[in-house]
């Protein structure tokens, strides 16, 4: 008994992307990031930050007791012993 050997197929190559397809990749890549649950990949949307920390750490360092007042945000206001 003679073995035949199969032919492989030769991969084909990856095409490239167009500008709009990799446009619409980075803006995914902004607006979601993978994480792992179960052991399993799930993109979930990012947290909203501005200049690159939460928006409730930006509001703690930034905003003024008054401005903070008006939103009703008494939870990040300092309180009396912090000044």
């Amino acid at each position: 008994m003679t073995k035949s050997k199969k032919k492989r197929k030769t991969p084909k190559p990856k095409r490239k992307l167009t500008a709009a397809e990799r446009k619409a990749k980075r803006e995914r890549k902004r607006d979601f990031m993978t994480i792992f649950i179960n052991g399993k990949q799930k993109r979930v949307r990012r947290p909203p930050t501005i200049d690159g920390m939460p928006v409730e750490e930006y509001l703690a360092r930034n905003a003024d007791p008054i401005w903070l007042h008006q939103n009703e945000m008494w939870h990040l206001m300092p309180s009396d012993d912090e000044t």
